[in-house]
Formats: structure tokens, sequence, C-alpha cells
């Protein structure tokens, strides 16, 4: 197509909307009804037009400190006027190296490295692609099959989708990577319904591993990837005992385990990684999102020292992993990340979120007589409401909801399928929790009627 094919004037017209091809969204809904935001600070954001919105989301699993902390905003200016860019191929800056020591003092004992990239999915394919090259580094290059779980949602990259159970995030796009197998997913409404924290029932789940191993051998399993709260799909908090028999089978087959704590790390369940709440120590922990509480894109995977040694072999002038990005511990996002981690230390925001969990749980409960809610799930500072579906039209009832929570109740909800799931920023108080319900109760009883 010629350059010269779009009107001049199309290409400068301040308010055209056709021209963002959107992400993961409803795009010709969105651009007949607009939900825009221009603005944001501590816990809203506000409309082009000036109405406040209340962030019950924390922007999407990210804004953990809170919008526009000063802290983290200053870092990120003053580090662009410092050191714009660095690379880290062969070359490096010291705020990366700063970053990954921080980090791995707050991981659990073992997990002794950082590898950085820049989003969740990169992140996620990271990790496997570290979990097939560390086998083949130590002689088992037979372990090349990959054990995700349904419903778990693991980024957007071809090995998340493969190793990811979410249906429409996989039809789509043909065969994917061969060579991967699923665990059930741990929900039962039946056993499970309406539970505050982990549920009783479930934990059993973990030895479906054992049958996947029977099926294919462990010879040929290199590793297992979950999240430890599972988010995108609609809020599933671990059975107790679930994760720390999953740990148990994985280790006795030489199996790698990966927690995926894109949502659950950096606070939203009360610690700094889910994996210390349970006290289950993984080969590798998957992060991104609130590292820079959604100021600047970074991602990464936590390594244990076990794995990084493998790699370190050969001539030392050899490269050891041949995998990384251009923008893989970009200074602007390392300095961002620093302030980031000073910010939720400084407002003992984990601490924070474990005194604030019992009661956002009871809040959220509160929507259990509401007409329509149909389950509640809660574990951290996460719910998940599951309505009832509008016949015959999946997810409409929840879009609407979504819709009307924005133009009519001014507060920010994320919707998947028919499940309204709520993640605000950490900072909030008692009477953000009661606003986030009154309003989510109103939404509900709106798109019920």
């Amino acid at each position: 197509m010629p350059l010269d094919s779009h009107p001049s004037e199309a290409r400068t017209k301040p308010n055209d909307l056709s021209a963002f091809f959107m992400p993961f969204s409803a795009g010709r809904a969105f651009k007949a009804r607009p939900r825009m935001v221009s603005r944001a600070k501590d816990m809203h954001y506000e409309t082009p037009e000036g109405r406040k919105i209340l962030d019950a989301t924390a922007g999407l699993w990210c804004c953990n400190a809170g919008h526009a902390r000063t802290q983290i905003v200053e870092a990120i200016r003053d580090q662009a006027e410092e050191l714009d860019f660095a690379p880290t191929f062969q070359f490096a800056h010291p705020k990366v190296f700063e970053l990954a020591s921080r980090l791995v003092a707050l991981s659990p004992v073992g997990i002794d490295h950082a590898f950085f990239c820049n989003s969740g999915s990169e992140a996620v394919d990271t990790a496997l692609k570290m979990s097939l090259a560390y086998h083949r580094a130590r002689g088992e290059a037979s372990r090349t099959r990959l054990i995700g779980r349904e419903r778990g949602y693991h980024g957007a990259g071809f090995g998340g989708i493969s190793v990811g159970g979410i249906v429409n995030n996989r039809k789509f796009f043909g065969p994917l990577i061969p060579g991967v197998d699923h665990l059930p997913h741990t929900y039962s409404r039946e056993h499970q319904g309406f539970t505050a924290g982990e549920p009783e029932w479930g934990a059993h789940l973990a030895d479906e591993l054992e049958r996947i191993v029977t099926l294919h051998d462990a010879s040929t399993i290199a590793a297992v990837i979950v999240e430890p709260l599972a988010g995108s799909t609609g809020v599933l908090p671990p059975p107790k005992g679930y994760l720390e028999r999953l740990r148990a089978i994985t280790a006795k087959h030489g199996i790698l385990l990966i927690f995926d704590e894109v949502i659950s790390g950096f606070g939203r369940m009360g610690h700094m990684w889910a994996a210390e709440r349970y006290g289950v120590t993984p080969d590798m922990i998957v992060f991104a999102k609130g590292v820079t509480s959604g100021t600047v894109p970074m991602g990464g995977v936590m390594v244990s020292g076990q794995i990084h040694d493998q790699f370190m072999s050969g001539p030392e002038h050899v490269i050891e992993l041949f995998h990384g990005y251009t923008y893989s511990g970009h200074p602007l996002a390392a300095a961002a990340a620093l302030a980031t981690l000073d910010v939720y230390r400084e407002d003992d925001l984990f601490a924070r979120a474990r005194a604030l969990e019992a009661p956002w749980a009871k809040a959220a409960m509160g929507l259990k007589s509401v007409s329509g809610v149909a389950d509640i799930r809660t574990c951290g500072i996460v719910a998940g409401i599951d309505l009832d579906p509008i016949p015959g039209s999946p997810g409409l009832r929840a879009f609407k909801a979504m819709d009307e929570a924005f133009h009519e109740q001014g507060i920010m909800i994320r919707v998947t399928g028919d499940t309204i799931a709520l993640s605000p920023p950490l900072t909030m108080s008692q009477a953000h929790i009661d606003e986030i319900f009154a309003k989510v109760s109103t939404v509900i009883s709106k798109v019920m009627a």
C-alpha cells in the first residue's frame, strides 16, 4: 500500500479511534461507547471530561502501590535524564544488578538469580525455555514435555497459550507447541462455593500429575507451570495442601516447578510472593505487573541457584544462555522497580494487605444475597464474583456490568466470562472497600433487572 494512501488529516485527527487495533477487547463495542481515562492518581482514574473512576482492578492487576506515586515518577524521570538506555547483551548498567539483588533478598531461600524481560508473557516463555535448556545441559534432553493446567493463564506468547488452559486464548491459533499436557483445574462450585480464602476441598487434584507421569514417563517431562492463584480465569484460590503436594510430586520425579506469580506477586496475597504465603519454594517464579506498580513494562523470572549454575560451564567467553530481549533490564524499568520496592517497604503494603484481607473478604461475601450472584471467591486482596449468565449469550451479563460500572457508577471492574474480578491497589482503605462493594452491588442489581 502506498505511503500516501491515507489522507493526511486522517493521520492527525485527535479523536479518531479507528487506527488502534485493541488487545483483548470488544473493540467495536468500545469505539461505539468508549471507556476512556486520561489521568490517574492514588486510587482513582479520571476521564477526559474530569469524572473520577474508582480503580477496583489496580489497572490490570498491576498498580499495587496506587497510581502516580511521586517517588516512582521522580525515579523514572531522573533515570531518563541520567541514562536512557543501556544494552544488557555483553554490557550492563548498575541499577539492573541492584534490582536483581533486591529481588533475591525478598525471595525464598534457594532462589538466587533474576532474569529480566518486558512482560509476563515474555517471562513465561523465558521460564519454559530455561526448563528445556536446563535439562539438556544436564544430559536429559529427553525432558521436553511441559505441563500446564486447565483454566490457566500464562500470557499471550505461543509458549504461554500452549501451557495455558483458557479456550479462547488457544483455539484460534492452530496446534500450538507440541508435547504439552494439562492438569485439571481446581474449582468445584459444589465443593467450594462462597469460600473466603483457600478452599478445604481439592488438594487431591494435584495427584493427577502422577497419572500424567505414568502416561508419559518422568524422563520426558521438563516442567509444570501453575498460577498459585489462578487470576484471569476468574479468581481460583489454591485448595489447602494442593501446592505442597504438587511440589512433592515434581521433586520426586525431577520435574521443575514454575510458579506464575505475575498476578499473585508483590503483595497481592499479603506477601512478596504467594510462594511465601504457602511455604512452597518452586524452582522458578515468573513475575511482572507489580514489580514496577505498572509504571514501566517489566517482567522476569526468579531462578534457583541449581538451574542457574547448570548453565555456568564451558569457556568463560561463551554465551551461557542464548535468550534475552533488547529491553531486558531497561534502565527506566529498573529505576521504577527499585522505587516501587521502596514504596512497598516504606508503606508496609504487604502487611497492609494481610490486615485488610479479612474485611475485604467479609465485604465481598456480603454480596451473597444479591440476586444473580452465583458464587464468590476471595483470597488475599482479590475477589471473583460469578453472575448468572444471560441464556444463550455467555459473557454478556458481565460485559454489561463492566459498562454500567464505568459509565454510571464511576468504578473500573474487570470481567472474564460472566465473572467480575476485583483487585484494587493495596493502598486502599476500609472506606474504599465499602465503596467498591456498594457500587458493585448496585451494578449487579442493574444488570440483573
